[in-house]
């Protein structure tokens, strides 16, 4: 009898992955809403089984509805994650939640009538109707829980297996199932003085279905998703909201916030990038630098040669920028003939020799038609030393800036020389 149950318990787990991965994967020719209706359909039924149906396997006294079924729903909730986004994955757990919470309220209604029986067989079971609601709404705040949790999990092991989806997919699965037979357990002996031993079945139960789940996925991942699955690394603050704006926003910045002329990153990008590589750097208790660049007489080359002469040397100062700097600075152009370098986890010192390189390569390298140097002057500035802002920063170095072309231009000017 328990080899049979096994049987139809692995039978259940395929049936289930298969029907729900289907309607997954068909999600553009039928739409998401019917994967989204079949995930809640089930809520009902999964709960109400975890309650009241239990087999005995060769490992323990399990219920479907909680192994196989709620399980996984959860696994389902992480596939649409990964193929979709945190904006799509919001609308099942969001609406399992509010609509059990809508489910509960109405019981409680149903409660307060005076019922009559029909026949002597269709006598209400106010009893089940009380525990099935005080379960609804444990479950589903679990599963809330869960949710969000496994999530976060995929996107935090991202950092250390971000090509390793599959076994992030496994891992998640059984922490976070672990943790909800745990939860769910307290309240099933609360109420149905449930043994210990429906614990341990229950949880070497989810275990069992995380390794199912976890290689039809790898499956799934091989013949259907065609590498669409592969890892992603993010990084994790809310796990709805930001990860979804992050998410589209960088694809934009990834192919928009750049000038046309040089190809270097525009102001409006670095008004979103400095603040965050200024906070990042202090939040590590790092110096962080930021140099602005003025092309000396730049007015004089666009009245004597022509605007194309000096669109020309524009590119050509640009060029020489990126060349003179890090791999993991950054480089704007800031409007017209100005420039701003930022300069992550450099101090002041590092950051003026950078910046006095640069300054000598245009003098060498770049001429005007009349073949006549070409040079720039900078300001320096560094925090925490000069401000911990952008706007405090770049105001510092903007002041030097000035002073380094009235002093007579072609210089370098930093805090020493301030």
């Amino acid at each position: 009898m328990e080899m049979w149950n096994l049987v139809l318990f692995v039978a259940e787990a395929v049936l289930y992955f298969a029907l729900m991965t289907a309607l997954l994967h068909l999600r553009t020719q039928i739409g998401l809403g019917v994967f989204l209706t079949a995930l809640g359909v089930m809520h009902f039924v999964e709960t109400y089984l975890a309650a009241v149906f239990y087999v005995s396997l060769p490992f323990g006294i399990v219920s479907p509805g909680s192994s196989i079924f709620f399980a996984g729903k959860l696994m389902m909730i992480l596939m649409l994650y990964i193929k979709e986004d945190a904006s799509t994955v919001r609308q099942p757990i969001y609406g399992l939640f509010l609509g059990n919470l809508v489910t509960l309220a109405i019981a409680q209604l149903l409660l307060l009538h005076y019922s009559i029986e029909p026949t002597a067989n269709q006598r209400a079971d106010f009893s089940f109707l009380q525990n099935m609601g005080a379960l609804m709404v444990w479950g589903t705040t679990l599963l809330y829980l869960d949710s969000i949790g496994i999530i976060l999990l995929y996107e935090r092991l991202g950092r250390w297996l971000p090509r390793r989806t599959v076994l992030r997919f496994a891992i998640c699965g059984t922490v976070i199932l672990a943790f909800d037979q745990v939860g769910f357990f307290v309240l099933l002996n609360l109420l149905y003085d449930a043994p210990a031993d429906v614990f341990w079945g229950g949880l070497k139960a989810k275990m069992v279905a995380v390794l199912i789940y976890s290689a039809l996925f790898a499956l799934y991942q091989v013949y259907f998703s065609q590498g669409r699955l592969a890892g992603r690394q993010r990084k994790v603050r809310d796990v709805f909201h930001d990860l979804t704006f992050r998410e589209r926003y960088e694809d934009l910045l990834a192919r928009t916030g750049r000038d046309g002329l040089t190809g270097l990153l525009d102001r409006s990008r670095m008004e979103i990038e400095a603040p965050r590589l200024l906070a990042l750097a202090l939040s590590q208790n790092k110096p962080a630098s930021i140099v602005i660049i003025d092309i000396d007489h730049f007015k004089q080359i666009n009245d004597r040669f022509g605007h194309l002469v000096g669109d020309d040397l524009l590119k050509q100062i640009a060029e020489a920028m990126t060349k003179a700097v890090r791999p993991q600075d950054f480089v704007f152009r800031y409007g017209g003939e100005e420039f701003v370098l930022v300069l992550p986890d450099l101090g002041h010192e590092e950051a003026m020799r950078i910046a006095d390189r640069l300054r000598k390569r245009v003098a060498d390298v770049i001429r005007n038609p009349d073949s006549e140097t070409i040079t720039i002057s900078m300001g320096v500035a560094t925090a925490p030393a000069d401000g911990t802002s952008l706007h405090a920063v770049l105001s510092v170095a903007d002041v030097r800036l000035y002073r380094a072309k009235s002093d007579g231009r072609n210089r370098v000017i930093g805090h020493q020389e301030a």
